[in-house]
């Protein structure tokens, strides 16, 4: 499935190359106007990337939480290091496995939850900024050849940014 995303300064210039592309007869079901009055980022569906980091977040703490369980313990073995001498030894093991979990906890969330952050979003994030901004976008989605004739409509309605993308999971 390929995209192509025009951005538009306001709604009058949105609406008028979404006609410009009805008149071009293209499936209209594939053309979508994403702004204030239509469609928002989320309906039509770009990822919002600090959703996308506390989903990496919570991917990550589930196999780092108990790794860092079980490295805590396995330190406190090896070094037999007393934190809390009235704990004993088996106490004191809990606690090096208790402070592993909180370090891999805090791994999950610093490292998993910022690339998720900076990674996650694509460009996602520069359209929901432009969208806060009042701005419009007009995306027809589907084949090359329908995205190649919306490309060449959309070049004519002089839009701010006309970009064309192809989805990597549908190849």
């Amino acid at each position: 499935m390929n995209y192509v995303v025009a951005v538009f300064p306001d709604r009058i210039q949105a609406e008028a190359a979404y006609s410009a592309l009805e008149k071009a007869e293209l499936p209209m079901e594939q053309v979508s106007i994403l702004g204030k009055g239509y469609k928002s980022a989320d309906e039509f569906g770009l990822i919002d990337p600090g959703q996308q980091a506390r989903k990496q977040a919570k991917l990550m703490s589930i196999w780092l939480i108990p790794f860092g369980f079980i490295a805590g313990v396995a330190f406190n073995l090896s070094t037999q290091y007393q934190l809390v001498p009235s704990a004993g030894a088996f106490g004191n093991q809990m606690i090096g496995g208790l402070l592993g979990a909180i370090a891999g906890a805090m791994g999950s969330f610093f490292v998993g939850g910022g690339v998720g952050l900076s990674l996650g979003g694509g460009d996602a994030l520069p359209y929901r900024n432009r969208l806060k901004q009042g701005k419009y976008l007009v995306v027809v989605k589907g084949a090359p050849n329908l995205t190649n004739k919306a490309t060449s409509l959309l070049r004519q309605a002089k839009p701010e940014n006309l970009q064309g993308y192809v989805d990597p999971n549908s190849v």
